[in-house]
């Protein structure tokens, strides 16, 4: 029984940046995430990719370890990959770049277009935090202490959130508590 292409969804800015992940310490898009924005299939972009290996060097695209995948997979929670027989690629902004090249279509200049775009964005996002960064620095070593709390909670504010400790779930006596 053949299945069906994946539905194409829409290119956008939001759609394209929620499908970047961090591995690596690089940022890429999994195979399966740029399968659903060309509109097919991931094992017709697999293969497309196979066929062109030379043209995706490992710079460009490499595969998952299986426990980054497994850790990818507890990330997202259930898994809507099901089935999966192999593991997945990763693309760099090089190698999606690359897709269009091997797939061939329009709708693979389009996505690519706006995935450049977006990694584009990104970078730009980035370079500004680090600016701020710079700057309340510039700023901090001007001023004498008396502005040290409010360089604190501007500092505080740009960190990312991190997650509280998991609590166990269900009935424990109040003793148990920390």
């Amino acid at each position: 029984m053949a299945s069906r292409p994946a539905a194409a969804v829409a290119i956008t800015l939001e759609t394209i940046a929620g499908a970047i992940v961090f591995l690596r310490g690089q940022k890429v898009m999994l195979d399966v995430h740029l399968a659903t924005l060309y509109g097919v299939e991931t094992k017709a972009l697999t293969r497309a990719v196979r066929r062109n290996l030379a043209r995706f060097p490992v710079d460009f695209m490499f595969q998952l370890s299986v426990q980054e995948f497994a850790n990818l997979r507890s990330q997202f929670g259930t898994s809507s990959w099901g089935g999966r027989r192999h593991l997945p690629y990763a693309f760099t902004e090089q190698g999606v770049a690359m897709l269009s090249s091997v797939l061939r279509s329009s709708r693979a200049v389009q996505v690519n277009i706006q995935v450049v775009r977006t990694f584009v964005r990104l970078r730009a996002i980035l370079a500004s935090h680090e600016d701020l960064a710079r700057k309340l620095v510039a700023l901090e070593s001007r001023y004498d202490a008396q502005f040290r709390s409010v360089f604190d909670a501007i500092r505080e504010l740009m960190t990312p959130a991190r997650k509280a400790s998991p609590r166990p779930i269900g009935f424990a006596s109040w003793k148990d508590d920390p």
